[in-house]
C-alpha cells in the first residue's frame, strides 16, 4: 500500500530525531523462571496495582540486585547474597520488597528469535489516529511475533517490535493485519539486520 514505507535500520533502533516533547506528539494519542531457591517461596508478582503506593527509594544494593537478575532470571537468592555481599536473608526480602512495589514485574526467558524460527525481525513506526493510543495497543497485542509496544514523541506515535517466520509473513502483516486497523493512518518497517542484548550474562 502507498502508505508503507520499507526501510532498512543497520542498527536495529530507530530513534526521534525532531527533539520534540512528548506533550506535543503522543499526548494527542493517548485516549517462567524464578529466583528462588529450594524452600523458599518469593511474593507473588507481578505488576503494579492500579492505586498503589510509589515504590520504594532504591539503594546501590538494590541496583545491583535488579542488575543481576536482568542478567540472570534464574540466580538463586544465595547466589545473590553472595554478589551483592549481603545475608541471604537481607537479599531475601530485598527481592521481595522489589517485587511488592512493582518494580520487578516478572521473570522471563531471552530468546534467541532465528534460532526459535523467526527469522525476520522488525520496528514498525506508526502513525495513528489522535486519542486512538488505547484502542490501537489492544489490538497490537493480539498481532503474532510482536514483542514491545511502545507510545513515543517524533514523527510517528508507535513503536513496534515483532519477529516472524520470514519477510514474506512480515509483509502478510503489515499489509493485511496493521493496515486494516481503522485507527492506523500510515506504518514505515525498519528491517532488523542484527540485535545486541544488553543484559546478557558475561559469562555465556
Amino acid at each position: 500500500m502507498a502508505d508503507e514505507q520499507m526501510a532498512v535500520d543497520r542498527s536495529g533502533a530507530p530513534g526521534d530525531s525532531t527533539g520534540r516533547d512528548l506533550g506535543d506528539d503522543a499526548a494527542g494519542a493517548l485516549g517462567g523462571a524464578d529466583a528462588e531457591v529450594p524452600g523458599e517461596v518469593l511474593s507473588a508478582p507481578i505488576g503494579t496495582p492500579t492505586g498503589a503506593p510509589p515504590a520504594r527509594p532504591l539503594d546501590a544494593i538494590d541496583r545491583d540486585i535488579l542488575r543481576l537478575l536482568q542478567t540472570d532470571g534464574r540466580a538463586s537468592v544465595r547466589s545473590v547474597a553472595e554478589r551483592v555481599h549481603v545475608s541471604r536473608a537481607n537479599a531475601y526480602a530485598r527481592i521481595n520488597r522489589l517485587i511488592d512495589d512493582g518494580v520487578i514485574r516478572g521473570f522471563s526467558a531471552r530468546v534467541n528469535h532465528e534460532r526459535a524460527g523467526h527469522g525476520a525481525s522488525a520496528y514498525i513506526t506508526l502513525k495513528i489516529v489522535q486519542n486512538s493510543w488505547r484502542t490501537v495497543r489492544e489490538q497490537l497485542k493480539t498481532l503474532p511475533g510482536a514483542t514491545h509496544i511502545a507510545l513515543v514523541s517524533g514523527d510517528f506515535d508507535v513503536l513496534l517490535l515483532v519477529h516472524t517466520p520470514d519477510n514474506r509473513t512480515l509483509r502478510e502483516l503489515v499489509l493485511t493485519r496493521l493496515q486494516a486497523i481503522p485507527e492506523v493512518l500510515s506504518t514505515r518497517t525498519l528491517l532488523v539486520f542484527e540485535e545486541t542484548d544488553l543484559n546478557t550474562d558475561p559469562r555465556a
